[in-house]
């Protein structure tokens, strides 16, 4: 038996994925049901018995942890003065559209995409142009005539997912490499947002490119945005980091925070520092189960219902569930009237008829989504 296999009780904890409908079984946002390695939980348990938690900064075993891990992952060596250390990626996101854009100026992303890439250009009075992925020899890709159609001279950053949410695919070098070579030729920022690339299912068949292994010509334009805590279950202590090698691109993304971000609380860094220094065993194990969760929603999507698609999905444990071959137009609404079962509606990330599943769960409680699906489907299509 796995330690994966046995969920805490989160119902009534304050959990924004279990409380929020608590009618509802949840398979919604990206939160896993799994307890934190346990040195994150011995790390924070001494941290707290220190009594004191005071306004902090980040300590050195942090800075430390860091740099090792962007060395042993990501064959990247970085420094200290290259760190921007953050409450969340999606402030980061904002932080970027004041920083890189005047207002009426544009952002590019493409969709589907995490809901707030579609929302923080509002926050610089910006506008909005999306693109829609494509499927080019079986797999998600850029649409690069459209994407070259869609820019003007008034675009100023591309918001990049990678390994994407929800489509589950890692780019590849080759496609982050024409990606930066696009943004350069149109005098584009390129922010990439890479918070699941711990989350790959097969590092070896689809290994992750991170934007910091651009040739050094585009690090003036590239800032890359990393966090644990989507692979150790750690989202809600809120610690982030931005890598910016370029000091002036650094000194511009830090210069219009202004007072606008929160202080980051202390268990915050000590969480980060002891996942990336302690946690990789344990990310091991998450990856092996994780795979076997990808596998069955997989198969019962493809050989058991057929109608509902899905695609293969290389990362995070996310399942982006396409309806449209169903006569359901709002598949999420659906399934929580027919299945009580809480997915998240795919219209957010600018899907219409689709619904994204999170797997992050024990086997048992999997099942009971797909078990609900299944009955749904029967009864209701």
């Amino acid at each position: 038996m796995s330690c994966f296999d046995v969920m805490p009780t989160r119902r009534g904890s304050g959990s924004l994925k279990w409380d929020q409908k608590p009618e509802l079984r949840p398979f919604w946002v990206a939160d896993m049901d799994f307890q934190s390695p346990p040195e994150v939980i011995e790390a924070l348990k001494r941290r707290v018995e220190h009594g004191v938690f005071g306004y902090a900064v980040p300590h050195d075993g942090l800075i430390e942890s860091i740099l090792d891990y962007l060395r042993e992952r990501h064959e990247v060596f970085s420094s200290p003065d290259e760190l921007v250390h953050l409450g969340g990626l999606v402030p980061a996101l904002s932080l970027a559209c004041r920083a890189f854009a005047e207002k009426n100026e544009s952002v590019l992303t493409c969709t589907p995409i995490y809901p707030p890439f579609l929302h923080v250009h509002k926050d610089a009075n910006l506008n909005l142009t999306t693109v829609p992925y494509i499927v080019s020899e079986g797999k998600w890709t850029f649409d690069w005539e459209a994407l070259e159609e869609a820019v003007t001279s008034s675009t100023r950053l591309f918001l990049l997912s990678n390994p994407q949410n929800p489509l589950g695919r890692v780019f590849s070098e080759g496609e982050i490499r024409q990606l930066a070579e696009f943004c350069e030729r149109h005098n584009m920022i390129l922010v990439s947002d890479e918070i699941h690339c711990d989350l790959i299912l097969d590092e070896i068949v689809t290994p992750h490119f991170t934007a910091l292994r651009l040739p050094e010509s585009y690090a003036a334009r590239t800032i890359t945005l990393l966090s644990p805590s989507k692979t150790f279950n750690i989202a809600g202590m809120g610690y982030a980091y931005a890598v910016i090698p370029d000091q002036k691109l650094k000194n511009r993304f830090m210069a219009a925070q202004g007072h606008t971000l929160a202080e980051i609380n202390c268990l915050g860094y000590y969480s980060a520092e002891a996942a990336y220094r302690y946690g990789e065993p344990w990310r091991l194990d998450l990856i092996s189960y994780l795979k076997e969760n990808r596998d069955l929603v997989t198969e019962f999507c493809r050989e058991e219902m057929g109608t509902i698609t899905i695609p293969d999905i290389e990362a995070t444990y996310l399942a982006w569930l396409n309806f449209e071959r169903t006569s359901i137009p709002n598949p999420a609404s659906f399934l929580e009237k027919e299945a009580q079962i809480f997915l998240s509606d795919g219209r957010y990330f600018g899907g219409e008829a689709h619904a994204r599943l999170n797997f992050g769960c024990s086997r048992s409680h999997l099942e009971v989504a797909i078990s609900g699906i299944r009955k749904a489907m029967e009864t209701g299509n």
